[in-house]
């Protein structure tokens, strides 16, 4: 099935395995998926990923979530930009997710990051998702 968002499409699986207590949930893998996977273990919101491949030959990611006393780390996931309406930032308008408790994930032209390490490195971009 084609998918029109593929960030998207990870992003609801995430979500949907947090909602069952799944340990574990599985996507196909693209580079801008595993960048942002990349982001969300260095910033602890993840235990890690894998890529293996699936029973028809395709790279998959298998990615496991993390749970701090039971309950999920990521409480929530939520895309911004869309391919509908895409939202850029500059970086001094960069917004703070839940007063600097979550982060937002940037594609800027130094790569995917957080806007942490967007504001270090002084650049903006589209803001593809915040995790809280």
């Amino acid at each position: 099935m084609a998918v029109n968002d593929p960030l998207g499409d990870m992003l609801t699986r995430i979500r949907n395995a947090l909602m069952r207590n799944r340990s574990s949930v599985s996507t196909p893998a693209s580079r801008l998926r595993e960048r942002v996977l990349n982001v969300l273990l260095e910033e602890g919101y993840i235990r890690g990923f894998t890529e293996s491949n699936d029973e028809r030959g395709f790279r998959q990611f298998d990615i496991e979530l993390k749970y701090f006393e039971g309950e999920p780390v990521i409480s929530e996931i939520k895309r911004i930009s869309k391919p509908g309406r895409r939202v850029y930032h500059k970086v001094k308008d960069l917004p703070l997710v839940q007063n600097g408790l979550g982060i937002a994930i940037l594609s800027t032209p130094r790569g995917v990051m957080s806007d942490a390490a967007a504001r270090a490195n002084n650049v903006g971009g589209e803001i593809l998702c915040h995790v809280s």
